[in-house]
């Protein structure tokens, strides 16, 4: 049963990795048309909005964070949808969005250093090994052509938003367990509302009523609909793990630069591609396995009986159907190749 939970995850990860890259290149075509700061709180209210709308027609019932999570909730949102957003959207305002596309391949790499070394998660040799091609492919992309400080700022400015992303997904680990769509939702239309606001006392004016109206469709999809898988792909894989299947993301952004902007393919994005393909391909062939304790644990989350939940229900629930419920998990000693997700997270020698 373990590879039905494995295959969640990754396919959350890949899911969330896809609709993120696709945002990027689609956000630059609306760039010329609104301020920076102004559509990064369009992108994230239309996140916002347009989860508020599926979750009321779908009738969705939450598992909420709880009382002492909301900080880490609140924290995750002004990293990641504060500034974040508004880092990434000057950036791109001035470079190609091929090459900051790929410039969001440091999210992955800061993520997992960030949920290694601060917030000790399992430390794996061959996802460590796969980050070093690719710093090595962003700061080929990065270098400056001259020694300008303006050449590199908006590089900077990219790098500024991931980190804070990083910060943020590390945050956002720790209320995983709570409804991703939940999450999702008040990130953004928090996020949104913030930003909105601050860029309009400084300044910026409204576009055209379609330009807003893209803005928020590209902000749902890319913003809202991925964010919400990957808060699944955390839950499932841990946040080093997701950081990694994430890295994906900038390679559609690229594609679809190249493709629909008509961006060159310029020498630097040949010789950023493949060092980072490889790193990304290190992360995708790992494996972790050996005998591991699960302690008792009582909690409640989205889930399927498997190996790691059998207990029992006043009724019955057909196999492989996804239910919610406060359960209790009782120790359990056993050996499957798995991921520091919600149920594995035991101490490593």
């Amino acid at each position: 049963m373990w590879v039905t939970v494995m295959n969640r995850g990754v396919s959350a990860a890949f899911g969330a990795a896809t609709l993120f890259g696709l945002g990027m290149p689609l956000a630059k075509l609306l760039l010329g048309r609104v301020d920076p700061w102004l559509l990064a709180g369009l992108l994230y209210l239309g996140s916002g909005i347009g989860l508020a709308a599926y979750r009321s027609f779908r009738r969705i019932a939450s598992v909420k964070p709880r009382r002492t999570e909301v900080k880490w909730l609140l924290g995750g949102t002004l990293s990641g949808g504060v500034v974040g957003p508004v880092l990434l959207m000057w950036g791109l305002s001035r470079m190609p969005a091929s090459g900051a596309s790929l410039l969001l391949n440091a999210e992955g790499v800061l993520t997992a250093l960030i949920a290694w070394f601060v917030f000790r998660e399992n430390f794996d040799r061959r996802v460590a090994t796969g980050m070093a091609p690719i710093v090595a492919g962003g700061a080929v992309l990065s270098w400056p052509s001259a020694a300008k400080w303006g050449d590199i700022m908006p590089a900077l400015a990219v790098t500024g938003a991931c980190l804070a992303w990083a910060v943020d997904n590390n945050l956002t680990r720790k209320v995983s367990l709570s409804d991703a769509s939940y999450v999702a939702m008040v990130k953004g239309l928090s996020a949104g509302a913030t930003n909105l606001v601050l860029a309009v006392v400084a300044g910026s004016v409204l576009p055209a009523p379609w330009v807003v109206l893209a803005a928020g469709a590209v902000g749902f999809v890319s913003y809202g609909a991925s964010l919400a898988l990957f808060v699944v792909a955390l839950r499932e894989l841990g946040t080093a793990r997701t950081g990694a299947y994430f890295s994906t993301a900038p390679f559609t952004g690229m594609i679809i630069a190249v493709a629909v902007l008509d961006e060159p393919l310029t020498i630097r994005l040949g010789a950023a591609t493949p060092l980072m393909a490889i790193g990304v391909w290190l992360h995708l062939t790992e494996r972790h396995e050996h005998v591991h304790e699960h302690p008792e644990l009582l909690h409640e989350h989205e889930h399927e009986h498997d190996v790691h939940h059998r207990h029992a229900h006043d009724h019955a629930v057909p196999p492989g159907e996804r239910h919610t419920h406060a359960h209790r998990h009782e120790p359990l000693t056993h050996s499957h190749p798995h991921y520091p997700d919600a149920h594995h997270r035991h101490d490593h020698e």
